[in-house]
C-alpha cells in the first residue's frame, strides 16, 4: 500500500481543466465552432475522468489510512469519537477529514487542495515531524480547549512522502476542573508587625490598645478583598488563609497592605510596618504554613517591610524597598556570643572563612573571630585567597604578627586538616556560592554565620549559630559586640582592633552611611581596645596612580533618570577602585545612586552605592546580586559589560516603575 501512495497524493487536474476551458472559450470568441466543440467535449470527459478519479482515490486514501493507522472507523460517513484529521507533514496540505473534524472547525471538503493553516492557523506540525506524539500546547476552537496527538508516517514511494494523522481530544470540562483546582488551592500567610516592640514602647495601655485596633482595621480592610480566614495568633502576628486566585491579585496589587500600615503612627510619630510571609503550591497546609514561616524569616532577614512567597522551589519578593529601621536587640548578640563560645570550646579547630576576594570587612570580622578562638584555647585557621582579596595592606600587617604567622591558609588546605569536629564560621556573606571555598562548607558540617547583608533567595544551610542582622552597619561591627560578651580588653591584640575598625570604616565610609547608635558604641569599644584611627585611614589610602584610575572611572560616568550615575567601563580595573568610583561619584550634588561595570575575565562586575530611595540591592537582585539598600554588587559570568548594562537599566526601570 505504501508503494501506492505517491499516486494517491499526484495533483489534481482542476489546473489543466481550466486550462482547457479556457482554450474552448477562446475558439468561441474566435468563431471557431468546430474546434469550440471539440475542446468542450474533452473539457467534459475531462471533468467527469477527474471527478471518478477524486472518488476512487479517496476510497483508496481510506482504506490506506485504515491500514497504516489502525483506525477501523474511517469510512465516508464515519461517526467516530475524536475529530481527526490526515495531513502531508511537508506543506501541511488537508488530504482527508472526519465529519468530527468539519464540525468543531468549519472546514469544507472543496476540490481545491487546502493547508491545515486555514482552519487552524496556530498549530504548528513541527512536533509531529521531530517524533513526538503530543503537542505541547493547548489549542482553543470555539469555545471548546482541545489536546492534539498525532502519528507520523513515511511512505516507501520514492519521494519519502510524510504523513500525520492527527486526533483531537476534547478536555474543556477536564480543564475546567484543573483550573478551578488550581485557583481555590490554598495559600498560608502570615502577617507580621515587624516593629510592633518599638511602636508600643513606653505607651500606657490605653495607647497601646488604640494602637493595636488601628493596626487591626488596617489589616483586617485589607484581608477582607481576598475573602479568607482571618485571625490573630499574638500580638503582632496574623494568620490568613485564602485561595490562590486571591494571590495573583494581591502581586497585581503589590500587597497594598505594605503601604497602607504606614499609615498607623505610635504618639512619637513611629510609622508601623509589616511583613508578610506567603506559604503556596504546598502538598498540605502543614507544608504551606511552614513555606509561610520561612518566609517570614527571609522577609526579617532582609529588613522587613515585604512580602516573600515561598512555594516548593523558590523565593519570590515584593516590596523591600524602604530603608531599614534599625531595631536590634543586645539580647540577641549576648546569647549568640555565649553560643558560639561554647560551640567553639567543643570544637578540634576552628575555621573562619569570608567571600570571595575578601574585603577589610571580611578580614575584620575574621579577627575578631580568631580572638574568640584564643580566649578558649582553639586553634583558628583563617581561609583566604592571599592573590585575590582586596585587603592586602591589612593582610602584611596581621601575618607579621606572630599569633597569625600560620593562621591565613587556602582553602584546600583548610579542606585538608579539616575534621567531623571542626567547626565553621562564615562572615561578611550568607550566600553558599559567595563563600571563599564552597567545597569547605559542603565537608564541615557545623557552620556558624555572621552577616550583615539582606538574606538572598539562596542561602547557607544549615546553620548551627546564626546572627544575621541586616541592620548592622558590617560584619565587624557585629564581631565587635560579640567580643564584647566573651573576652576581656587584655585578649584583644591591637592588630585585631585596627582590622575590626577597618572592617567598620569600609562599609561606612568613614561613618558617613548607614551609621546608626551601635555602630558607634562598637567603634569606641574598638578605640578603648587600641584602634587607631589615624592608622585605619591610611589603609585606605591610594597611591597616585591608583587616584588618577579612580577619577577616569568617575569621569566616564553617565547620567540615568537625572540621579542615578553609571560608569561602564570596557577595561579590567581593581575591585577597590570601583567600589571607591562608586562612592566618590555620591559626592556629586544630585546623584543619589552610583553603578560601576567593568569586566573581569568572562565576567562582568557591578558596584553600587545608594544614598537616596534607589535600593541598589533589590536592583542588582534580579542581576543575581546582593548587599543592602546602601551598598551592593553583583557578578555575571558570560556577560558583556553592553549586555550587562542592558540588564541594569531594564532591572532600574523595573525598580522604579513598580
Amino acid at each position: 500500500m505504501n508503494k501506492k501512495l505517491g499516486w494517491l497524493l499526484w495533483p489534481n487536474l482542476w489546473v489543466f481543466f481550466l486550462v482547457t476551458a479556457g482554450f474552448a472559450v477562446a475558439a468561441v470568441m474566435t468563431e471557431n465552432y468546430i474546434m469550440a466543440a471539440v475542446e468542450g467535449g474533452v473539457t467534459a470527459l475531462l471533468g467527469i475522468y477527474y471527478v471518478v478519479c477524486r472518488i476512487y482515490r479517496r476510497r483508496e486514501l481510506q482504506q490506506y489510512v485504515k491500514t497504516a493507522f489502525g483506525s477501523a472507523d474511517i469510512d465516508n460517513g464515519a461517526d467516530t469519537p475524536f475529530p481527526m484529521v490526515l495531513v502531508r507533514l511537508g506543506d501541511g496540505s488537508v488530504l482527508w477529514t472526519n465529519d468530527a473534524f468539519a464540525s468543531i472547525t468549519g472546514f469544507q471538503d472543496k476540490y481545491l487542495h487546502q493547508r491545515l493553516s486555514s482552519v487552524l492557523p496556530n498549530l504548528s506540525l513541527d512536533w509531529l515531524s521531530s517524533g513526538k506524539t503530543e503537542y505541547p500546547y493547548d489549542i482553543n476552537i470555539g469555545d471548546r480547549r482541545y489536546r492534539v496527538y498525532g502519528t507520523a508516517l513515511r511512505a516507501d514511494d520514492p519521494e519519502g512522502t510524510a504523513l500525520g494523522m492527527l486526533y483531537f481530544g476534547d478536555l474543556t470540562e477536564l480543564y475546567l476542573v484543573r483550573d478551578e483546582y488550581i485557583r481555590s488551592r490554598p495559600v498560608v500567610s502570615i502577617l507580621l508587625v515587624d516593629n510592633y516592640e518599638e511602636l508600643i514602647k513606653n505607651l500606657t495601655e490605653s495607647a497601646i490598645s488604640t494602637l493595636n485596633a488601628q493596626i487591626n482595621d488596617v489589616i483586617t480592610s485589607w484581608a477582607e478583598d481576598y475573602h479568607g480566614l482571618l485571625r490573630r495568633m499574638e500580638r503582632n502576628r496574623f494568620l490568613l488563609v485564602f485561595e490562590k486566585q486571591d494571590l495573583d491579585r494581591a502581586i497585581e496589587g503589590k500587597f497594598s497592605l505594605l503601604e497602607d500600615i504606614h499609615q498607623v503612627e505610635n504618639p512619637s510619630g513611629l510609622q508601623a510596618s509589616i511583613s508578610l510571609g506567603i506559604g503556596v503550591d504546598g502538598v498540605s497546609f502543614e507544608e504551606n504554613y511552614n513555606f509561610a514561616a520561612l518566609s517570614i524569616e527571609m522577609s526579617l532577614s532582609r529588613g522587613g517591610d515585604q512580602a516573600v512567597i515561598k512555594d516548593r522551589f523558590n523565593f519570590n519578593f515584593y516590596g523591600g524597598r524602604n530603608r531599614e529601621n534599625d531595631h536590634r536587640s543586645k539580647v540577641r548578640s549576648r546569647v549568640t556570643s555565649n553560643s558560639l563560645m561554647e560551640l567553639i570550646g567543643q570544637s578540634s579547630q576552628v575555621f573562619i572563612m569570608g567571600h570571595k576576594n575578601a574585603d577589610l570587612d571580611a578580614v575584620g570580622a575574621a579577627m575578631g573571630i580568631s580572638c574568640m578562638c584564643r580566649k578558649k584555647g582553639k586553634k583558628a585557621y583563617i581561609v583566604l585567597d592571599l592573590e585575590r582579596n582586596v585587603a592586602d595592606r591589612l593582610l602584611d600587617e596581621i601575618l607579621a604578627v606572630p599569633e597569625y604567622r600560620d593562621t591565613v591558609i587556602s582553602g584546600q588546605d583548610a579542606l585538608l586538616l579539616s575534621d567531623s569536629h571542626s567547626t565553621l564560621v562564615v562572615v561578611d556573606t550568607n550566600r553558599p556560592d559567595q563563600v571563599e571555598y564552597p567545597p569547605l562548607l559542603e565537608a564541615i558540617p557545623k557552620v556558624c554565620v555572621v552577616d550583615h547583608h539582606r538574606r538572598a533567595a539562596e542561602y547557607i544551610n544549615p546553620v548551627v549559630v546564626n546572627l544575621h542582622e541586616p541592620f548592622a552597619s558590617s560584619a565587624s561591627e557585629l564581631v565587635t559586640e560579640l567580643l564584647q560578651y566573651a573576652v576581656e580588653k587584655s585578649d584583644v591584640l591591637p592588630i585585631e582592633a585596627k582590622s575590626l575598625m577597618a572592617g567598620i570604616f569600609l562599609d561606612t565610609k568613614s561613618f558617613n552611611v548607614r551609621t546608626g547608635e551601635r555602630t558607634f558604641e562598637a567603634a569606641a569599644v574598638l578605640r578603648q581596645w587600641g584602634a587607631d584611627t589615624v592608622e585605619v585611614k591610611k589603609l585606605l589610602q591610594n597611591d597616585f596612580q591608583d587616584t588618577m584610575s579612580k577619577y577616569q572611572i568617575i569621569k566616564s560616568a553617565r547620567l540615568y533618570r537625572q540621579e542615578l550615575a553609571i560608569a561602564a567601563l570596557t577595561t579590567p580595573t581593581s575591585r577597590a577602585l570601583a567600589a571607591q568610583a562608586a562612592d566618590e561619584l555620591l559626592n556629586i550634588s544630585g546623584i543619589t545612586a552610583s553603578f560601576v561595570l567593568y569586566p573581569e575575565g568572562d565576567q562582568t562586575i557591578v558596584s553600587a552605592r545608594s544614598i537616596g530611595d534607589a535600593n541598589v540591592q533589590v536592583i542588582l537582585e534580579p542581576l543575581g546580586g546582593g548587599g543592602n539598600t546602601a551598598t551592593a554588587g553583583a557578578q555575571l559570568p558570560g556577560c558583556t559589560v553592553k549586555e550587562t548594562l542592558d540588564l541594569l537599566v531594564t532591572s532600574i526601570d523595573q525598580f522604579y516603575e513598580t
